[in-house]
């Protein structure tokens, strides 16, 4: 058997039509999945080979695209000569704002719509909104070709006074309208006037750095026209919401466009719509034939946006047992005029301490630049590295041990909405995490541990993410005369096993083994789906897969009719098991669903239904927390910093696949590990251009700056959502960097509170 042919026999959760050819074999499984560590059904497909990205999808006479991007931050094109381009060997035509189809601006971000950036229009005049932006795009029949002629576009620019520098544009910073729906200021009581009051108090700033997307798979998309339906081949997290703004965006209705989307080489929050999809589109409606236009990693950094600077403030104020009277934490972000995303810092310091009062306040400062977005816990991962290195400091100058200081404050209700907590089991998740990993052989005297020219040292902090579930996701189940089931829906799989835990879940709903459940999903033209974002979609389409499945098993009562063993029966009173339905408290009353269809001389039974609304949300206070633990060794000679080990004890209510759930706790701590010690985004306040636009000088974590990594959680189920499960895409990332830096500081007596915290800050 070849690899392809291994790879095909997992291919039970892809559409068969988006792999020609392929008749997939069944998998095996067993009853009772959820809980049990389930490799990931697309494994198979990647490690060989046969999952087909988006810049691999095969299309005749297709042509191939490259960009030109502006030099200026701001201004107008004087002269753009395209001829030398044109008469290029291989060029079919040049794109630019002359002779672009007339498109509609991309609508704001916002439920429904698919823009993870800027909402300006698209090639639709000579204006220059950032240094990067798209001016020309050419097609060739070959890359080369394109990348050739792409080079020969000459443009003048009428450059105009651009604000590019963050010093200058924090002075005349605003607050925003609102963070993700939350006003910009927050307080409670009186928090400066508490902080000059208090005994033991700290007063503290910190700063982050820009912050670049680097997916392993770059953006692209790969389109054609037939006639006015566009077929869209992208890499998105937003399926649903990509189509119907492109539909928008063209004049089009929703169901003229099609997103196919099966495999997502990693998203982290930017594989959303930015502007080469609708160049693709607007590029192959003008030439007629199909288009492929693939970033190069850094076109990436010049067309999508990541996570935005701060520059915070942290005031504590505490009793002489520890309680804080007062918490503040403000700053100020860069963010553009054209899109919405206020790096949401100061969320954390809502939930997390009681304290007796609060000043809570975000500004905005507004740049020339490329559109910030989401990316992997935006605001979280940065504000608990803020909030919970000065809470290390706090305790520190009270002679207290930080996680002691952290259960003196921890908070019987949410301490500023006055919610209660759906679960919270973060005082246990810190004793099972001290226990696990050593704490109590913490000294707390900085720079008393040394092995050689390593100094030693341990640090620990909160992780915290909101749990959302996101309404609007809806499920098809088709049910066959051999008793298997397909469950469609229009969701994304980036790798972190949302078709896995779905089948999973349909498989136990059911009562049928793993073989008998395929899952499909990654096409816009399924039940509505939801964004996979904010750590919400696998609970998001759990409860739809939930209600369908209800459904489903209602629908087969009403069909087995009066021969039935489960006959007036309500489905209440029925357990689905071995591939059927059974009374309850007759198991033996049993009877399969192919016999059921059989009898009644049907091939399949099918229902398609939404998940009810979530009111859950707006009852109780609802998030995922952690506690991390990391050990550092710093080299007294080079100031080099090594995490020689680290451990995330998380409480996120039940897992449902231990296997992919180690693996996205690992991956967000270890993207902790790049954002506490090398990421950095080089942002030149003269030109306004990323000076590193590149794997060789954007450093993130490769395998020898990875230590053994740990993970336990509670695994104690939220009784208020589905399965009791909560989402766990993006706690990881959040609370390492304090821990990292508490690791330092206990290891040398160095405070480092500005982001990346790099060798030269130490010597």
């Amino acid at each position: 058997m070849s690899i392809m042919d291994i790879a095909r026999t997992a291919l039970r959760h892809v559409p068969d039509a988006l792999v020609p050819g392929a008749k997939p074999s069944p998998m095996r499984g067993q009853h009772g999945q959820i809980g049990a560590p389930v490799s990931r059904l697309d494994g198979v497909l990647k490690v060989g080979g046969a999952a087909r990205f988006v810049s691999e999808v095969p299309m005749e006479e297709m042509l191939y695209a490259a960009l030109v991007h502006s030099t200026i931050a701001k201004g107008r094109i004087a002269t753009l000569d395209t001829a030398a381009a044109e008469a290029a060997p291989g060029v079919a035509l040049v794109m630019t704002h002359r002779n672009a189809p007339k498109m509609r601006a991309p609508q704001a971000f916002g439920q429904g719509s698919g823009v993870a950036g800027s909402n300006l229009p698209i090639m639709q005049d000579d204006a220059v909104h950032w240094n990067g932006e798209a001016i020309a795009l050419v097609l060739a029949d070959t890359q080369a070709q394109a990348d050739h002629a792409a080079a020969l576009v000459s443009v003048t620019y009428d450059a105009s006074p651009a604000t590019i520098d963050f010093d200058a544009a924090r002075a005349d910073a605003q607050h925003p309208k609102s963070i993700l729906g939350e006003p910009p200021v927050l307080d409670i009581g009186d928090a400066e006037k508490a902080l000059a009051a208090a005994p033991h108090k700290v007063d503290l700033r910190y700063t982050t750095p820009r912050h670049n997307h680097n997916a392993i798979e770059p953006h692209g998309a790969t389109v054609r026209w037939d006639g006015d339906t566009l077929i869209l081949h992208d890499a998105t997290q937003m399926l649903n919401g990509t189509a119907a703004t492109v539909a928008d965006v063209f004049g089009l209705k929703p169901e003229q466009v099609r997103v196919l989307s099966p495999f997502v080489g990693g998203g982290f929050g930017g594989k959303g719509l930015w502007s080469h999809q609708i160049l693709a589109a607007a590029a192959a409606k003008l030439s007629g034939r199909p288009v492929r236009l693939s970033l190069t990693r850094e076109a990436v950094y010049r067309l999508v946006g990541g996570r935005t600077l701060t520059e915070q403030r942290v005031g504590l104020g505490a009793d002489a047992d520890g309680r804080l009277t007062a918490l503040i934490h403000t700053g100020v972000t860069s963010m553009t005029s054209h899109n919405n995303c206020p790096e949401q810092f100061t969320f954390p310091a809502r939930h997390l301490y009681a304290a007796g009062s609060f000043h809570l306040e975000q500004h905005i400062a507004e740049m020339d630049m490329l559109a910030n977005t989401f990316m992997r816990a935006p605001g979280e991962s940065i504000g608990t590295f803020a909030l919970e290195c000065a809470i290390d400091e706090l305790a520190e100058r009270l002679g207290i041990d930080p996680i002691e200081l952290r259960r003196r404050n921890e908070p019987t209700e949410d301490p500023t909405s006055g919610n209660a907590f759906s679960s919270r089991h973060l005082l246990k998740a810190y004793a099972d995490g001290a226990k696990r990993f050593g704490w109590e052989r913490r000294n707390a005297t900085p720079s008393s541990r040394r092995e050689g020219e390593w100094l030693i040292g341990m640090g620990v902090a909160t992780a915290t993410y909101p749990y959302y579930r996101m309404p609007g996701a809806a499920a098809r189940i088709e049910m066959d005369a051999s008793g298997h089931a397909t469950v469609a829906i229009a969701g994304q799989e980036m790798g972190m096993g949302t078709a896995t835990v779905q089948a999973q879940h349909a498989a136990d709903r059911l009562g049928l083994p793993l073989e008998a459940v395929t899952f499909e999903y990654g096409d816009s033209a399924l039940p509505a789906g939801v964004m996979a974002g904010g750590s919400a979609q696998t609970t998001s389409i759990l409860a739809a897969v939930a209600a369908a499945s209800d459904e489903l098993i209602g629908a087969f009562v009403k069909l087995a009719g009066n021969d039935s063993p489960i006959a007036g029966r309500r489905a209440d009173e029925l357990v689905a098991r071995d591939g059927g339905l059974a009374r309850a408290d007759e198991p033996s009353a049993h009877e399969s669903y192919a016999s059921i269809l059989a009898r009644a001389g049907r091939s399949s039974l099918t229902v398609e239904t939404a998940a009810p609304k979530p009111v859950e949300t707006m009852k109780y206070s609802m998030h995922s927390y952690g506690a991390q633990f990391a050990e550092v060794g710093v080299n007294a000679v080079t100031g080099e910093v090594r995490v020689r080990r680290f451990l995330g004890s998380f409480d996120c209510g039940r897992i449902l696949n231990p296997k992919t759930a180690t693996s996205q706790f690992r991956g967000g701590i270890i993207m902790g590990i790049g954002l506490a010690l090398m990421e950095e985004t080089l942002f030149d306040p003269r030109t306004g251009r990323v000076m590193n636009p590149s794997l060789a000088e954007y450093h993130v974590p490769v395998h020898l700056d990875v230590p053994e990594i740990d993970v336990i959680w509670t695994d104690i189920p939220d009784p208020h959502t589905p399965l009791g499960a909560h989402g766990i895409g993006e706690i990881g990332i959040t609370g390492t960097a304090a821990a990292i830096a508490n690791a330092i500081h206990n290891a040398t007596g160095r405070r480092l509170r500005d982001l990346p915290m790099t060798l030269d800050k130490l010597l």
